[in-house]
């Protein structure tokens, strides 16, 4: 083996162990449409769904729970005894749909794949920003 290939095989090894310390990168991006999903990066560079793996942080997902309560005690209606006020058990395994998913300008930050075109958006820089929920 010559000195040039021992030397071309220390290079190779040296940069494969720098660039095994960092893995990924970092990116920050504002969400520009939801359907289809696109966000733009701080370089500009616009990334549709086909580079963007979304984590349950910042998309709608279904999930089950388990609950064991008793509903409020309800007013009936007409003062007939079948609508007398009451409540009910409310009890199992029930399934709920989060509502996690991406708006039009919220920041989110991101992690690119080593040497390749694929993000992971791991979730929104600040808080929810189109929170519509009934007890707002």
């Amino acid at each position: 083996m010559s000195d040039k290939d021992v030397f071309s095989l220390i290079k190779k090894a040296a940069l494969t162990a720098v660039d095994a310390g960092y893995p990924c990168n970092w990116i920050a991006g504002t969400v520009e449409t939801i359907s289809p999903l696109t966000i733009r990066t701080e370089q500009q560079e616009l990334l549709d769904t086909e580079y963007l793996w979304l984590t349950d942080a910042v998309r709608d997902y279904e999930v089950d729970i388990e609950v064991s309560h008793v509903t409020e005690t309800r007013a009936g209606g007409s003062g007939d005894a079948a609508f007398a006020s009451h409540d009910h058990d409310y009890k199992g395994r029930k399934r709920i749909t989060v509502c996690n998913g991406l708006h039009v300008g919220e920041k989110v930050f991101m992690v690119q794949k080593k040497g390749g075109q694929a993000f992971i958006v791991l979730g929104r820089v600040f808080a929810h920003t189109h929170l519509s929920g009934q007890w707002l």
